[in-house]
């Protein structure tokens, strides 16, 4: 018998031959996958130390089946019978959970280690379903939103189409000032953020960019012929934000100032270099 993490452990009923019980496996004790396992069952939410009898088998993830996850122990004679673990119509790709826990994480500053003993599993669990295409059940994504502060819904997705802020207000709501390093701060995790710029005909607009914080500036890049080239030489209002609605809390920085298109090419060079990421609109984007 061979597992991975995220795989489901199967008890049979010796009457009826259907499960009896089962659980997601959440901790291996042998790089090879051989038992015993951290058994997280369904019916209790409890881990324990499993060492599987004749009456187990593990349902392996469809996408991580490694060769000979389905042959029978020669040791034990224990059968490892694979099947496949299908997903409800109409859910996305089982990583997009992984990579927003991850951001999700990253952006509240907590290690694995600090995540996984909040929501009580193992960081090696963690670590998987943060870089493999897992499906985690719904009691380990519970655990999970409440670690980090956000809501099942969101990790799954939910609303991603719809404008952040719809959740109703706290009951006593406080409103206060950032001081300029927070500003700075927050500023410096990059990502999207709106620059507000008048057009060539005089009327204002304001169009998202993905943002870098250098050396106390703001910097983006875009197209000669873009909206927001008429941001050269101008006075500008940049703006970036976050909105929690599992929170109901959020903040907002607005920085107003002078642009300047950055021309010296080992300049333009060292900025691409430090960039955390490439324009999402796409195209050539150079300026």
């Amino acid at each position: 018998m061979r597992a991975h993490l995220g795989d489901q452990l199967v008890i049979e009923s010796p009457t009826t031959g259907g499960a009896r019980r089962d659980g997601e496996i959440v901790g291996l004790h042998h790089d090879d996958g051989t038992p015993p396992y951290d058994v997280r069952w369904s019916d209790t939410d409890d881990v324990t130390l499993v060492f599987p009898g004749p009456d187990a088998h593990i349902r392996h993830l469809e996408h991580e089946q490694p060769p000979g996850v389905g042959e029978a122990s020669p040791t034990t004679g224990e059968a490892a019978a694979a099947s496949t673990v299908t997903r409800p119509a109409g859910t996305g790709s089982p990583g997009d959970i992984g990579r927003r826990v991850a951001v999700e994480r990253r952006r509240r500053g907590l290690s694995r280690e600090e995540t996984a003993g909040r929501a009580r599993m193992s960081p090696y669990y963690l670590a998987y379903l943060e870089e493999q295409p897992a499906d985690p059940t719904l009691a380990t994504l519970i655990r999970l939103a409440d670690a980090l502060g956000t809501s099942v819904a969101a990790l799954r997705g939910g609303g991603i189409d719809l404008p952040p802020g719809q959740s109703q207000a706290l009951l006593h709501p406080q409103l206060r000032d950032l001081s300029p390093q927070e500003c700075r701060t927050l500023l410096s995790t990059h990502g999207v953020g709106r620059v507000a710029v008048a057009t060539a005909d005089g009327r204002p607009a304001v169009v998202p960019v993905n943002y870098e914080f250098v050396d106390d500036a703001i910097v983006f890049r875009t197209a000669p012929d873009s909206v927001t080239a008429a941001a050269a030489e101008t006075e500008v209002a940049f703006e970036v934000d976050h909105v929690d609605d599992a929170l109901s809390q959020g903040w907002s920085v607005l920085a107003v100032g002078p642009a300047r298109e950055v021309t010296d090419p080992e300049a333009v060079r060292g900025l691409a270099q430090r960039a955390h990421t490439t324009p999402w609109p796409g195209g050539k984007r150079e300026m």
